[in-house]
């Protein structure tokens, strides 16, 4: 039996860059950052106080491993406890962001790029 959701992969062309997007733009931490001497790096990254992180990989190099994997951007949903002022935040930020939406259950959802153009979405739950 699965008991939770731990880490979600996302495969980026830049890691550094992508660690900057993350920690500065964002407020995620760094919870690990490893390297196994043989080019594999990988950076953990989470907002504070959280269960699951995303983990920066290589896209080249796993890629070059691992041929067959598909390494697509997982579509993910984040929540926060006020778009409103997460989307201003990110803005002034210079982040990519759409438009705010309110969903027929009344909940407000935007999306946001990183650096890559990679596009994840954010509601607002209470």
């Amino acid at each position: 039996m699965i008991s939770k959701l731990g880490q979600v992969m996302l495969y980026v062309d830049n890691q550094d860059q992508a660690r900057a997007f993350w920690t500065e733009k964002l407020g995620f931490a760094v919870l690990a950052e490893e390297d196994n001497g043989q080019g594999m790096r990988w950076i953990e990254v989470a907002p504070p106080g959280t269960a699951t992180s995303i983990v920066l990989q290589n896209k080249a190099l796993v890629a070059q491993m691992e041929p067959e994997m598909n390494l697509g951007t997982p579509s993910l949903m984040f929540f926060t406890d006020n778009a409103d002022q997460l989307y201003a935040d990110l803005s002034n930020k210079n982040v990519k962001v759409g438009e705010v939406v309110r969903m027929p259950s009344g909940e407000k959802v935007f999306n946001f790029a990183d650096d890559e153009e990679n596009y994840f979405a954010v509601m607002e739950k209470n």
